[in-house]
Order: structure tokens, then sequence, then C-alpha cells
């Protein structure tokens, strides 16, 4: 056996072995969560009852109103969160990419502030941001989207900056201008379709840190969905694991749901059909 094809088998068992060492890090712990909740009463047998409970929606919203109160707190902000981000990320980062590539630096440096920014220094810098806005516009848990924007920017950042690297949305913006297309236009109909795989890897990011945090909403004393498992944990511990294992299989789905997301550029295609209508309009 010659050295390349040793070393080919060497590489292929070490693949194997981190492989499996992973997914016995990752789904060991699933599985003892799903053996718990899964236990018959007095930890003998097995029952399903947890999970009955879990897919009636009219008891958990009778006997759990916490719990609901976090999801449906939760299922909001992850609609909100990404749409904020997205509507302040966008545009700044297009425009700075087309007319002040100077300033490229400092919006990576601020967007990426955040990783090293430890959650209980955000909380107490938010305060009295926070102050004022319970004050002016109420306390809504839905406010809560204002720090999670923050928290998500670097990841979004991330990943919209890579998706504006492999386009060349000079050309794509020069060519829609010159057929009479405006910003809005630009953005919605020409740069936004070449970025979709970003935006949407951004999102799904957004969603999956939005469902899994904890430490902001219970320094704000808001209830969102991991707040409400931790208060359910201390009376019915198999509801909030069954929960917490639920919303741990759903982030990791959507993470997986990334690496399926069509790259085929779209805007090319629409400033061609902006160019054929603008030659059909002209005599």
């Amino acid at each position: 056996m010659s050295g390349r094809s040793r070393f080919r088998r060497r590489q292929r068992v070490f693949r194997w072995v981190t492989l499996t060492l992973l997914l016995a890090f990752f789904v060991l712990p699933l599985l003892g969560m799903l053996e718990f909740t899964v236990q018959g009463p007095g930890g003998n047998g097995r029952s399903l009852e947890t999970w009955r409970t879990l897919a009636d929606v009219s008891q958990i919203s009778l006997e759990y109103p916490a719990l609901k109160e976090g999801f449906l707190a939760s299922v909001g902000l992850a609609v909100v969160t990404p749409l904020v981000m997205l509507v302040l990320l966008v545009p700044t980062m297009t425009w700075v990419r087309l007319r002040l590539p100077g300033l490229s630096r400092t919006v990576e440096f601020v967007c990426l502030l955040p990783l090293t920014v430890p959650a209980i220094v955000l909380v107490v810098g938010l305060t009295p941001v926070y102050a004022w806005v319970y004050y002016l516009l109420g306390s809504s848990t839905m406010w809560l989207a204002l720090a999670y924007v923050v928290l998500v920017l670097p990841y979004a950042y991330r990943s919209l900056d890579a998706g504006l690297r492999a386009i060349d949305v000079r050309t794509l913006s020069e060519a829609a201008r010159s057929l009479g297309a405006g910003w809005l236009t630009v953005m919605w109909r020409v740069v936004l379709p070449n970025l979709r795989t970003a935006v949407l890897s951004a999102s799904f990011l957004s969603v999956a840190l939005v469902l899994g945090e904890f430490t902001i909403a219970s320094l704000f004393s808001k209830k969102n969905l991991q707040v409400a498992m931790y208060e359910l944990g201390k009376s019915d511990a198999k509801i909030s694991v069954a929960v917490g294992l639920s919303a741990l299989v759903f982030g990791f789905v959507v993470l997986f749901a990334m690496s399926f997301v069509g790259t085929r550029p779209a805007g090319a295609g629409r400033v061609n059909r902006l160019r054929r209508r603008r030659s059909q309009e002209t005599p």
C-alpha cells in the first residue's frame, strides 16, 4: 500500500471517528431528555402522556398559561427580529458597498461588537433606553426585539456580507438605474433576489437565536419561551424538558435547512427583463 493510500485511509478513519464523537456529543443528551419525558409514573415503564399533553393545545392553554404566553411571545419575536434586522442591515450594507466603501470596516466593527459584550453588560446599557420605551410605548415583551437585533447583528452581518461579496452589486444596480429603476426598485427587484440565500441564512440564524435566548429576557423580567420553560421546570419538569427538546430539535432543523437554501441568482434575470421592457417601449 502506497503512502498516499495510507494517508487517505487514515484521513477517512479520522473523519468518521470525529463525526461519531460529535454525533454522540449532541445526540446523547437529546436521547437522555427523550428518555426522561417518556418515563412512566414513578420511573416505571414508558408513557407518552407528556407528549400527548404537549400536543393538546387546549390543555396546554388551560393548565400552563405561562407556557402559552412565552411561546406566543417567542414566535412574535422570531418574526419581528429578523424583519427589523433586515430592514436595518440590507440597505445600509448595500449603500456602504456602493457609495461609501471606506466605511465598510467601521460598519463591520459596529456589527461585530456585540460578540465582545456580555449579556449582563448589554442589559445594563439598554436599561435606560428601555425605561423610556416602556414609559412612552408600553412594556410589551415584543420590545425585546430591539435587544435581540443587537445580538444577531454579528451573525447576520457575516451572512449578508458573504452574499454581497458573491455578486457584483455595483454593476447590477447601475444597470437597473440606467434602465430607469429607482433605488427602491433596485433594492427590491435586483439586490434582494440576489441576496436570497444570504437573507434566508441571516433570518434562520436570527430565529434560532431568539428561540434559545434566556438571559436578556430574564434580566428584563419578560416572559419568552425559555423563561417560561425555566419557571415551568419548578412545577412540571417533564413538560418543561419536552418543550426544551422540541425547541432544540426545531433549532437544529432550522440551521440544517440553511444548507438547502437555493443559491441561483435571480437579480440578473430581473435586470434583463427590465432591459427588454425598456427596449420594447423605445420606438
